[in-house]
């Protein structure tokens, strides 16, 4: 690297810096009051922003600009214009205006909509969002926006993000207004997304259809190491990895996105790389950013980077963690206890509201969760179960039990460590241990979301989140205003909330656990205590429509009811239609590479065979018995082959989404699962020169 990483670090970012330098005072004034405070943005100011950006991004070659947004693929799109404006005699200039800045057009009816749009209606609308900086990649300015339709309704995952981060703010500016902390105009939510991916040869993902067209493998007999020895791990780097992950840090960097950690996972081939947090919808756009740059980064290393939550059986998936808190303006975290959380009113209530909101709304936590890759996942040895609950911790349970018992609690020092060899320095032991277990975990001064997949976008867990936080502050602030009002003493104040917090922790403590969430009795005690145990994607689907769950939604303003029915909809097919993808892609793997291979193989055999049998009088008993393994294997997958087929076509016959979904899950998956049941044996029988594509020990074990 030629150049230092402060020199490298945003510069290809329209960040605050290059803002100042390029635009006039009372324009970057006007900018940042639409920024910090979500005021209005004038088309004058926004000429001006557009002819800066414009001139920044040409300087530093760029040829066009594109409107960059999140549709409900789950991916981003965008659509790229170039500056020029023809002006006569074969001339052109570069031109941007503040309308091209704040608004484009992209054809909405291409787009999952969830009814929201027929194909005949395609407008739709984008709309620049500020507060996310613009950045230039591949000689492009790209601008974050949301999406919309001609009729105003959300078509993306941002607009909901920035709703639900607005309706936050509101209710915690409000509630901390009312413990007398009248400094905060506002409250932001952060986010520090941690992201696990495998990395295979690419000449060798090319090889495997199911890898291509359903990202994890359909197929495939375990090496005879897979992670039993705990060594990759934390594990030393290997040079390719290494030089890897080097070039994606400085790409990531360019972009102003913070890449902080990076190291080998549990599983061979996994590995993790962890961000800095920063403001949600930032850092959503910046995790949607990073997997898109590990991928083309990868490519250039003769990689390939696999972002499925279960590429690989019998071995670890990959999840993401959502590591969430919030923020005042004044640059508080409500988060942090201090060193006497027992004494501080504000993180107490603050954290009892996420308490009641994670109770409440459970079931809208594991919807945003739930694809059908993830289902592979959840509830394995590897990732949390798919019961939502949440840990605290020794002393934050300890502090909950005491205010629900009127109890003392007694505060301790922290106990310094004891290692055993005096060369080692003094360190202090945290209040409170890590549980990898939990699907939402304290972690010091935020929490952290465990349950979500790989390749999800954190925007839909995050807007749940939010949204459920807001509620439970409103319904504290609408008990707590009547009593404490601005003539309260300190003690009135503490004396009402300590008595609204008892009641709420007896109602919602049955969310708090802070044991092995990998157990069978935890799953046994989780049922005793009345929380919901959806382990698939059909299973928890009716939740987001549950009257309870839409007016959370339509109450702050975060969808109408339409656009919750959309998105419902949108969910359901995307699961059938992943199913329906890898069925296809299995049947095509088994008629056309798999059973071709085994019908070779007892031909060898049974060529091998008749020869000894005419030179030899009879033939090898060993040659006869695999004969007949293969033989037997041979028909056993055929015939589950039929059977799947035949499921395939009845599945495309059912009209309702959710009865298809539920069919794909409790039928279409179960006879992939039994075709694997014979052909992964059958797969290890295969002699390597006869074997119709990469097997795991070469996917996993030849970087």
């Amino acid at each position: 690297m030629s150049k230092s990483i402060p020199e490298i670090y945003g510069c290809n970012v329209f960040n605050d810096k290059i803002m100042r330098n390029k635009l006039p005072k009372d324009i970057y004034k006007a900018l940042k009051k639409t920024i910090e405070n979500g005021t209005h943005l004038e088309l004058d100011v926004a000429n001006a922003v557009a002819v800066a950006m414009k001139e920044w991004a040409v300087e530093n070659g760029a040829t066009h600009f594109t409107h960059w947004f999140q549709p409900m693929t789950g991916f981003t799109a965008e659509k790229h214009d170039s500056f020029i404006t023809p002006v006569g005699s074969g001339q052109v200039i570069m031109d941007f205006s503040g309308k091209m800045l704040v608004k484009g057009e992209p054809d909405a009816s291409s787009f999952p909509s969830g009814g929201l749009r027929a194909t005949f209606e395609a407008r739709g609308y984008t709309a620049w969002d500020p507060t996310s900086p613009a950045f230039i990649k591949d000689k492009t300015l790209y601008i974050p926006t949301a999406f919309c339709s001609y009729s105003g309704e959300a078509l993306d995952k941002k607009t909901p993000l920035l709703r639900s981060m607005e309706a936050l703010s509101r209710e915690a500016t409000r509630i901390l207004h009312l413990l007398g902390n009248s400094k905060v105009t506002g409250v932001s939510t952060t986010v520090g997304p941690e992201q696990e991916y495998f990395l295979v040869k690419r000449d060798l993902y090319e090889k495997r259809k199911d890898l291509v067209f359903t990202g994890r493998t359909l197929l495939g007999a375990l090496p005879p190491k897979g992670q039993e020895l705990e060594d990759h791990y934390f594990g030393a780097l290997k040079p390719e990895i290494a030089s890897f992950m080097h070039d994606l840090d400085e790409e990531l960097w360019k972009l102003g996105i913070p890449a902080k950690t990076k190291h080998n996972e549990v599983a061979p081939a996994q590995h993790e790389l962890a961000p800095v947090f920063d403001t949600t919808n930032v850092a959503v756009d910046h995790n949607m950013l990073t997997m898109e740059i590990m991928k083309k980064v990868a490519k250039k290393h003769g990689l390939t980077c696999l972002l499925h939550e279960k590429p690989f059986a019998g071995i670890n998936g990959s999840g993401k963690h959502n590591n969430w808190s919030m923020v005042t303006n004044t640059g508080d975290n409500l988060l942090e206890p201090g060193k006497s959380p027992e004494e501080n009113i504000q993180f107490l209530i603050l954290l009892t509201a996420v308490i009641k909101a994670v109770d409440d709304y459970a079931d809208l936590m594991r919807l945003s969760v739930a694809t059908a890759g993830n289902d592979h996942r959840l509830g394995a040895n590897e990732a949390p179960p798919a019961i939502i609950s949440m840990f605290l911790g020794e002393e934050l349970n300890a502090i909950m039990e005491s205010i629900e018992n009127d109890t003392l609690f007694e505060h301790h020092d922290k106990i310094q460590m004891e290692t055993g060899a005096a060369v080692l320095p003094h360190f202090f032991k945290d209040n409170t241990d890590r549980n990898r277990t939990s699907p939402f975990a304290f972690t010091g001064n935020k929490f952290e979301f465990r349950s979500l997949g790989s390749s999800l976008s954190v925007a839909g867990p995050n807007v749940v989140l939010n949204t459920a936080v807001a509620e439970s502050l409103r319904q504290f602030y609408e008990e707590l205003h009547g009593s404490v009002t601005g003539e309260s003493s300190p003690e009135q104040i503490r004396e009402k909330v300590m008595e609204l917090l008892k009641k709420t922790i007896k109602a919602h403590k049955r969310v708090i656990f802070n044991g092995d969430g990998y157990t069978d009795e935890w799953i046994e005690e989780a049922e005793r205590r009345g929380l919901e145990n959806m382990k698939s994607t059909p299973d928890v689907l009716p939740s987001f429509i549950r009257p309870k769950n839409i007016k959370l939604f339509t109450s702050h303003g975060i969808f109408t009811e339409s656009e919750i029915m959309s998105r419902y909809e949108i969910l359901t097919e995307a699961y059938v239609k992943t199913i329906f993808i890898e069925v296809k892609t299995l049947i095509s793997m088994l008629s056309h590479d798999f059973l071709p291979a085994l019908n070779s193989y007892a031909m060898s055999l049974a060529g091998s065979l008749s020869i000894k049998q005419g030179l030899l009088g009879s033939g090898s008993y060993a040659e006869k018995e695999q004969l007949e393994k293969v033989t037997e294997d041979y028909n056993s997958i055929y015939e589950k082959l039929k059977g799947l087929e035949e499921a395939l076509a009845s599945a495309e016959k059912i009209d309702e989404s959710l009865k298809q979904a539920a069919f794909c899950h409790d039928v279409l998956l179960k006879k992939m699962d039994e075709i694997r049941m014979t052909a992964d044996p059958a797969e290890a029988r295969l002699p390597k020169e006869m074997l119709p594509y990469p097997t795991y020990e070469e996917l996993l074990f030849t970087i």
